[in-house]
């Protein structure tokens, strides 16, 4: 028994799979529960997010929809607001500004509207990020348009573990849920992940709550805040700097809305240096909003700051263009040390 444990323990499983494994889950324990989305069915999610799903469950609970954004996602509210469990999928997240009007106005606003005579239990899951050359409409993060808006929840799993976890709890919430996965760490065959997402996950179902930050890393010189593909980068640049005698401590959001900012002002008390690092632009975003947090509370525990982000651009298509918009570890590198005494 106690092999058998310790078997299911330490069992790997790619960010995809552990995804997978939450939804069919949830799906044999609830009826309710559905799946809707561009190539979900048959085609599995282009990346992986529902390989599997359809021979269980069939074409009424795993369905392809129409290239109509507004029509799918305005559906998957009604159906949650009748007492159904939906997950629509933007196939890229920057397809929101199709359907602007139902996450924002709909999907985010209309407990409130409704004085809570209604409850909109859905997730929305998208795709998000950069760095495999797909262009300005097919490359955004757009966490801070997602967390910006008041009355939806916004989580970003960055492993395997997480993944699993925040699924759960994301179907379970009586709230609406924006799932974005970052498409680099998914773990698919023709795009792959680094080192890093592909983790142990219990087979058992468990959920993480959200607004609970996950250090990833101890250290007591620096803090690095950051999420989704970035905190691999920042793990690398963080181990890198170890050679040089910079211990740097590194927490994964994992959870934007709520926020998490115990965790991170405990970190920041620590080592009174704060580098925010993220994959959406820098203005208006997720890095201004750490930093604000932080000192706006207490300015006298910070004593440098800076922030890594993608420059106000449209994310290019080229190669070469895209990898000097979008932040590597050595742009975290240099940012770390731009805090040093």
């Amino acid at each position: 028994m106690a092999q058998q444990q310790r078997q299911t323990v330490e069992r790997t499983r790619t960010m995809s799979d552990a995804m997978v494994e939450a939804i069919a889950t949830e799906m044999r324990e609830n009826e309710e529960v559905f799946y809707m989305g561009e190539d979900v069915a048959d085609y599995g999610g282009i990346f992986d997010s529902t390989e599997g799903l359809l021979e269980e469950f069939g074409r009424d609970r795993i369905m392809d929809v129409p290239i109509s954004e507004t029509s799918y996602i305005g559906a998957a509210v009604g159906a949650a607001q009748e007492g159904m469990r939906p997950i629509a999928e933007l196939m890229f997240v920057d397809f929101f500004g199709v359907a602007m009007d139902q996450i924002y106005n709909q999907m985010a606003k209309n407990t409130y509207m409704s004085g809570g005579a209604v409850n909109v239990p859905m997730v929305l899951t998208a795709a998000v990020g950069g760095t495999y050359n797909d262009a300005a409409q097919h490359s955004q993060t757009l966490y801070g348009t997602f967390a910006h808006v008041p009355g939806m929840k916004v989580v970003v799993p960055s492993t395997a573990y997480d993944a699993k976890g925040l699924m759960h709890n994301a179907i379970r919430d009586d709230d609406p849920v924006a799932y974005m996965f970052h498409k680099r760490l998914m773990g698919i065959g023709w795009l792959p992940a680094p080192d890093g997402p592909k983790t142990a996950v219990p087979e058992t179902e468990y959920t993480i709550p959200f607004g609970s930050a996950d250090v990833k890393r101890e250290g007591d010189d620096v803090t690095v805040v950051t999420l989704g593909l970035h905190v691999h980068r920042a793990l690398d640049a963080a181990e890198r700097l170890a050679e040089e005698g910079i211990d740097v401590e590194v927490i994964d959001l994992r959870s934007l809305v709520p926020l998490d900012e115990e965790t991170i002002r405990e970190s920041v008390d620590k080592t009174g240096r704060l580098v925010a690092v993220d994959e959406d632009y820098q203005s208006f975003g997720v890095t201004g909003e750490v930093i604000t947090r932080v000192v706006e509370d207490d300015p006298g525990s910070v004593e440098a700051v800076e922030r890594v982000a993608i420059p106000d651009i449209p994310i290019p298509y080229a190669r070469p263009m895209e990898n000097e918009v979008v932040p590597d570890s050595e742009d975290i590198q240099e940012a770390i040390r731009a805090t040093e005494p």
